[in-house]
């Protein structure tokens, strides 16, 4: 129906910005009750950059951003610009008259005032609905593997060890090109940038009653500031389960790629996930006393013959499955990433930011 249809805007029209709009483009193919959307506008900083991006990706306008907030049409709008000035963009995305739904690529802010002051925004308005970034959950594999946690069989949580790896910061032209990922921790650095994302998952695991005790720092380079980790690795306890366990971020391990792990141990079995075979996880049960994998491939709810169920997945269509469900509210049964858990996941980024600020100081 015409008063359903989602009238999008994005604001930002960088990197991030493309995937969006390559998935919001591509949901008709995967499924056959995709949502009605128009591509309305994007706005960003820069003229040139988002009259390029609008005609590219068919955007009707590439507008500034006091010109992209007074447009009452739009009722949906995708914030894709700097970490910096996320807060910022969410406040003016809230305050538009026709706003139903945000979707808010992480960090959700850079700041605890800037986390307290989105708890106010949000207790007003209850009835926009706000999605964060966090593709990771809506990966089939982690679905099912969620899924199988939250059964119970496996018992409870005992420790645990996480990880998320890149190499790309070792070459200098590439630091050069992405100087606004070198911004200070909270708002930059790898636990940010690639940490945040195994705290997600940690947190749809464990909950949220999670403390960060310690932290650890590697690298160095001139010209990365060094309050930005290159290389950070945090231990972290659960005070609900007694849980502990380790959580890495880095963007210079040699010869990793994209690597994502995640490894539970409990008192009934464990579980275990790589991205480099993104078509399975592992379990292990005490009571086989056996190692079982558990294939997955692209089983997204609801199923399609594009592409078939064997297919492997890949990052991009994780993220064709969050806008899916963000723009038709059709989960099933996944771990739907709201406001609450962004900012959940932020403050645990910010402790680690004050563990490492403690670190740096014990090395001097």
């Amino acid at each position: 129906m015409e008063k359903d249809k989602s009238i999008i805007g994005f604001i930002g029209s960088g990197g991030i910005a493309r995937s969006h709009a390559y998935s919001l483009n591509s949901l008709r193919y995967f499924y056959n009750d995709a949502p009605e959307f128009e591509i309305s506008a994007v706005c960003s900083a820069t003229n040139d950059s988002r009259a390029s991006f609008a005609k590219q990706f068919g955007f009707a306008r590439s507008w500034d951003l006091e010109e992209f907030i007074a447009d009452d049409k739009i009722n949906t709008v995708f914030i894709l610009g700097p970490n910096k000035v996320h807060f910022e963009h969410l406040k003016a995305a809230i305050g538009m008259q026709g706003i139903k739904r945000i979707y808010l690529e992480k960090p959700v802010c850079s700041n605890l005032d800037e986390a307290k002051a989105i708890e106010g925004l949000v207790d007003k308005h209850p009835e926009i609905k706000i999605q964060v970034g966090f593709q990771f959950l809506f990966s089939a594999t982690i679905r099912s593997m969620l899924n199988l946690w939250k059964s119970g069989k496996l018992g409870k949580a005992i420790h645990f060890d996480l990880k998320y790896y890149h190499s790309d910061y070792l070459l200098k032209d590439y630091r050069d090109r992405r100087q606004s990922r070198l911004t200070p921790a909270p708002d930059g650095g790898a636990m940010a940038d690639l940490g945040s994302h195994s705290l997600s998952l940690l947190i749809a695991l464990l909950g949220e009653n999670l403390k960060i005790t310690s932290a650890l720092q590697g690298g160095h380079f001139d010209d990365v500031n060094t309050d930005s980790d290159l290389f950070s690795l945090i231990t972290i306890h659960d005070q609900a389960s007694g849980a502990v366990g380790t959580l890495s971020a880095s963007r210079i391990s040699s010869g990793t790629g994209d690597y994502f792990s995640a490894e539970l141990f409990t008192e009934l079995g464990a579980l275990r996930y790589s991205s480099q075979t993104p078509d399975y996880f592992e379990f292990f049960t005490e009571a086989s006393g056996l190692w079982s994998r558990k294939m997955v491939g692209s089983d997204f709810k609801p199923l399609s013959g594009f592409p078939s169920v064997h297919v492997p997945p890949g990052w991009l269509r994780s993220m064709i499955h969050a806008h899916y469900v963000f723009l038709t509210g059709k989960d099933q049964n996944e771990f739907v990433p709201d406001i609450k858990h962004g900012l959940a996941v932020q403050r645990l980024v910010t402790q680690t930011a004050e563990h490492l600020s403690l670190f740096r100081k014990s090395m001097t």
